[in-house]
This record gives structure tokens, sequence and C-alpha cells, in this order.
């Protein structure tokens, strides 16, 4: 068996409007860095992020709706900082970072601890892209 030091594994290299967009959309998302954190090495329950358990696990700043909390989330799934788990029965409710959002959380955590916030504009632009299904 060979070893292959781990610095020879590279990051994937993402086209830097997608990069864009991950980090915009997940700027706009209700969700706070820890709870990124988390789902970087453990799934999280749909429930656990709604309501005031997502805020009393530090997963959102306010309370959220399941209904809320899910549109985020699928929104994250598409453009890509997130997965849906799956088991041996199929996709379950609980979700993952995939290597784009694992960048991000990584670029978040040298910078200071904290999602930055997300302005007027990139507000706007995101939810202008969320209801007609664009990826700008």
């Amino acid at each position: 068996m060979t070893f292959i030091p781990s610095e020879a594994f590279k990051s994937i290299s993402y086209p830097s409007p997608t990069v864009k967009r991950a980090d915009r959309a997940v700027r706009c998302a209700p969700f706070q860095l820890h709870f990124f954190q988390t789902i970087r090495d453990n799934s999280v329950y749909l429930s656990a992020i709604a309501s005031n358990s997502g805020v009393e696990s530090s997963y959102t700043r306010s309370p959220v709706s399941e209904l809320a909390a899910e549109n985020s989330l699928l929104w994250l799934i598409k453009v890509g900082v997130l997965r849906r788990e799956v088991d041996g029965q199929g996709i379950t409710d609980s979700f993952r970072l995939t290597p784009l959002g694992r960048q991000l959380v990584e670029k978040w955590e040298r910078e200071g601890q904290k999602v930055p916030d997300a302005s007027t504009c990139d507000r706007i632009s995101d939810a202008f892209s969320r209801s007609l299904g664009l990826f700008l």
C-alpha cells in the first residue's frame, strides 16, 4: 500500500461565479457559522434546526419555521453548499456540507469565526435568483 501525504490532495477548484453565488447564498441564509461547522462532521436533522431549537443550538440567528428552514436548506443544496444525508432506506431529513461548503467554512474560520452579513444588494440578488431558479 502506498502512503500519499495529505498535502498531495488538492481541494476541488470551483469557478469564481460558483463560489460567489454559494458565498452569497450562505450569507443570505438564516444560519450561523456554528451550524456549518457542525454539519461538516455530523449530520443535523431539520427538527434540530427549526423553531427555538435552532437558536438554542446556535444554528440560527432567530427562530425559523420548519418550512423556511427547509427552503433555505434546499437552496443551499441547489447552489452546491449542502447535500442531503442518505441512509440505507433512502434520503433523510438531515444535511451535510459539500466540498464547496467546506471551503467556505474554512475561509470564514480563518477570517474571524462568523458568516459575514449579507448586504441589501446581496439579499435582492439572492431572492431574485431563488424565485426564478437562476444561478446568477
